[in-house]
């Protein structure tokens, strides 16, 4: 349904070589730089709303249970933020028209207010629908990554990066759109594994893992989440890390 509504295409077999630019989109092979954002615009827009909603959901229960949430709160909050700052960057190559604007409108009311219902009553299965909506995410990315490495994508293969991107991924001042998106896959697969992750734990009594730090990218990269006997590892030594600094520092 995403696919069709981002108008998204990417046959599996391969083009014939020798086939022009225009002759690889008539056929499906690759897609036009204003197809690209549509499903860029679409997709991010969508996947900022979770982690606003979690992070909504999990800090009314705190306020009115009156206890602490165990450092889930801020992650979702920070992957929120995220997601709206992807969408920030790429509104600045083409702002997307009144018809993706409306779709998005009613897209986002739908889903803001089924996810809030479907957080209160299962928030691991919405963890863990997250974590696939990230890995089509990585997907998405990935293969624009290599139509413009391979020249299916002109446009943006020395296309300057905008200044918000530069100043947000602190990238060097000649980043191009190239750097943007494997920056942006980067944060994506980081969300994959901290969605998947958490829909691993009790939401209820267990310590989010990414509380005090995350793992690095080979880990990421390798393991599509932690189980929760690894995330209660993952805790223990990061508050390891966190005393022998603190006894560093007296």
């Amino acid at each position: 349904m995403f696919d069709v509504v981002s108008r998204y295409k990417h046959p599996e077999g391969k083009p014939t070589p020798g086939m022009t630019i225009e002759e690889l989109r008539k056929k499906g092979f690759s897609m036009t730089e204003g197809q690209w954002l549509t499903r860029i615009l679409f997709l991010e827009s969508i996947a900022g709303v979770p982690g606003m909603v979690a992070a909504t959901v999990r800090h009314l229960q705190s306020l009115r249970l009156m206890r602490r949430d165990n450092g889930w709160i801020h992650t979702c909050l920070e992957e929120a933020e995220n997601e709206r700052m992807h969408l920030m960057t790429f509104i600045t190559v083409k702002k997307p028209s009144i018809w993706i604007r409306g779709l998005i409108l009613g897209a986002q009311g739908v889903y803001y207010n089924l996810f809030f219902l479907s957080y209160l009553f299962a928030p691991r299965v919405c963890h863990r629908f997250v974590g696939y909506l990230e890995e089509e995410a990585v997907l998405t990315y990935t293969r624009a990554i290599a139509d413009v490495e391979n020249g299916h994508f002109p446009e943006w293969h020395n296309r300057p990066a905008p200044n918000i991107a530069i100043d947000y991924w602190r990238l060097p001042a000649n980043a191009t759109m190239l750097d943007v998106l494997y920056a942006v896959r980067s944060d994506e697969t980081s969300h994959r594994f901290v969605n998947h992750s958490l829909a691993n734990l009790n939401p209820s009594t267990d310590v989010n893992p990414f509380a005090l730090r995350e793992p690095d990218m080979h880990l990421k990269g390798q393991k599509i989440s932690f189980d929760r006997e690894e995330s209660e590892d993952f805790v223990q030594r990061s508050h390891e890390i966190m005393q022998k600094q603190m006894e560093k520092m007296k």
